[in-house]
């Protein structure tokens, strides 16, 4: 996914700062801004203990799949219901419920009729996120992944596994440019392809990881681990409203949509590290909260904190350090036409060993 802030990047200069200051010994990793996973995932894949958080459901489902699950699916209780099921091998199980599910009668459900041409045409609004047969087939396979959850016949691994297979493979045919604050006049090309259930696998290990969808001030006195690495937004984008629907298809909860774009309510996600106002204060109460041995904080120059906040915010916890790396921009996509300063960025990592 092309997500705004991703570190998928920069996993290789995270890998070798943090192992520089911490050391490769064993060590539980907090990631509490954890967006698609990406930094999790990477410290998971090392053999490390992972707890996650971000505030966005979609990214919760996400990292419940990507960072919690750990172990092959069974589907166990799918063989009722898929009765060549039981002849599957245990490693292919999960390939072939995906499967199954690109094969369902497409629905016109919440997604065909808000969010594509033809379930909009007649509304105030007409809105083309997704080509009429992809935004079908979203609701066709939402509503099984559902109903299958409220019988009983999956478990909570299987239920994040089948719901991060979706947002990640309908997010490849979405007509946007990269984010979901709008929508293109016509359907491009990827968006006119029909989108298939890929799985989204995971890593397999022995460890048991941890996800939380809680606002980060408030988890924040309740987790403990070795290292706490930050990640927050640092300007005034809300990813609230840019990945607004992927939200809903997460939570498929028939919210009330508004506007040209269809945006539901996002008052109670809204960052207050995209806001002045706010950013100092809730980064402090953070640092100082945080039961750890060190804390991280990722934060580009063009960030609402300056180096110099944060260095006096960081040193009041212990022994203070910075590392640089020198990146490419966000762009919605390799066409995009703004204004922007520079072509490329400065990452800051931001460091403290706790006393």
């Amino acid at each position: 996914m092309n997500y705004i802030g991703s570190k998928k990047s920069l996993l290789e200069f995270l890998e070798n700062s943090i192992y520089q200051i911490v050391g490769k010994k064993d060590f539980t990793f907090l990631d509490l801004f954890a967006g698609t996973g990406a930094v999790g995932q990477h410290f998971k894949s090392k053999g490390h203990k992972v707890i996650a958080n971000d505030l966005q459901y979609y990214s919760f489902v996400l990292n419940k799949n990507y960072i919690e699950n750990h172990k092959i699916l069974e589907f166990l209780e799918l063989e009722k219901e898929l009765r060549d099921l039981k002849d599957i091998a245990l490693e292919k199980r999960a390939d072939f419920v995906c499967k199954f599910l690109d094969n369902l009668d497409l629905k016109e459900g919440f997604i065909y009729n808000n969010y594509c041409l033809g379930g909009t045409k007649d509304k105030e609004f007409q809105r083309q996120y997704f080509s009429d047969k992809n935004g079908k087939k979203v609701d066709a396979i939402r509503e099984k992944i559902e109903n299958w959850k409220q019988e009983n016949k999956i478990n909570d691994s299987e239920y994040y596994f089948l719901l991060a297979t979706l947002i990640e493979n309908i997010d490849k045919v979405a007509n946007t440019a990269s984010v979901y604050g709008a929508f293109l006049k016509k359907l491009k090309k990827s968006a006119q392809k029909e989108f298939f259930m890929q799985p989204a696998n995971f890593t397999l290990n022995d460890n048991n990881h941890s996800v939380f969808n809680e606002d980060i001030e408030t988890l924040i006195e309740t987790v403990k681990g070795d290292v706490l690495y930050l990640d927050p937004p640092y300007n005034h984008r809300q990813y609230a409203t840019n990945y607004h629907l992927l939200e809903t298809i997460a939570k498929y909860d028939n919210p009330k949509v508004v506007g040209k774009t269809g945006l539901r309510d996002y008052s109670s996600q809204k960052s207050k590290f995209s806001q002045k106002k706010d950013v100092r204060i809730s980064f402090e109460n953070i640092i100082q909260k945080a039961n750890v041995k060190y804390i991280f904080l990722s934060y580009n120059n063009e960030g609402l904190m300056t180096e110099e906040e944060i260095k006096t915010i960081m040193s009041k916890r212990g022994k203070y350090g910075i590392l640089k790396k020198e990146y490419g921009r966000f762009k919605a996509d390799k066409t995009e036409n703004r204004n922007h300063k520079a072509q490329s960025v400065i990452e800051y990592l931001h460091y403290v060993k706790c006393r």
